[in-house]
């Protein structure tokens, strides 16, 4: 495993380098499918809109295809969705196709769903070992050290033979479905993206010193990268 962490001026600073990134893709003279795992909240919001409006159709690629690391158990109308925002922020807009969007259906039974989603995977993007390969997997990291919805309390998910998951959110209970720990390091790129002085401290404690009672240390894929991409505030701890 390579790790690297980069320090940007902005959010839209790092979703340039994280525009630069497709684009390089796009320009690869290849039609092999390329997966790309999507996360949620504020930071990739942002994310999103910058590349709708800095970028449009240029990265409407027919060989991506998208999933999500993990999903609340809401509708897909529901502002809590993480493939809401995702969707009407940026895949919408441009174009991507429906055959290339694979959501959680978060409306669904969550034990239902993780074993349909899991299907999915193998479908669509399972590899020679039964792994899926998720070609940039793009996560954020909670101020507890979670990833993905892997909290510290459901660290058993970080080995579990599933590809899916029904994880419990710590404080409010709210049910999640989400990728496991094999399936998120069997990634070729990982790339966490943590804005902000609240996360100083956690990213010092798990890009730095990789403490093992966070799942997000634990979260490095053998024969892939890890790439940090936050902005100075998340970098005071370690700069």
């Amino acid at each position: 495993m390579s790790k690297a962490i980069t320090i940007y001026p902005s959010v839209d600073a790092i979703a340039e380098a994280i525009a630069q990134m497709l684009i390089a893709e796009t320009e690869k003279p290849t039609e092999e499918l390329f997966h790309i795992a999507l996360s949620g909240g504020n930071t990739p919001k942002a994310i999103f809109l910058f590349l709708q409006k800095h970028y449009g159709t240029k990265l409407a690629c027919r060989r991506f295809h998208f999933w999500w690391g993990d999903e609340r158990c809401v509708a897909p109308t529901n502002d809590e969705s993480n493939y809401k925002w995702a969707y009407e922020l940026w895949l919408k807009p441009i174009g991507v196709l429906p055959e290339q969007i694979h959501r959680i259906r978060g409306e669904n039974l969550p034990e239902t769903e993780a074993l349909r989603y899991e299907e999915e995977l193998r479908e669509f993007a399972a590899s020679d070992n039964q792994l899926p390969v998720i070609h940039l997997n793009m996560l954020g990291l909670g101020e507890d050290g979670h990833t993905a919805s892997i909290f510290p309390h459901c660290a058993h998910l970080l080995n579990s033979k599933k590809w899916c998951e029904v994880a419990t959110h710590p404080i409010s209970g709210q049910k999640r479905i989400t990728m496991t720990g094999p399936v998120l390091n069997h990634s070729e790129k990982v790339v966490f993206i943590s804005v902000g002085e609240t996360k100083a401290e956690i990213i010092k404690k798990v890009a730095i010193e990789a403490a093992p009672q966070y799942p997000a240390s634990h979260i490095q894929p053998p024969n892939g990268e890890v790439l940090w991409m936050i902005d100075s505030g998340a970098a005071k701890r370690i700069s």
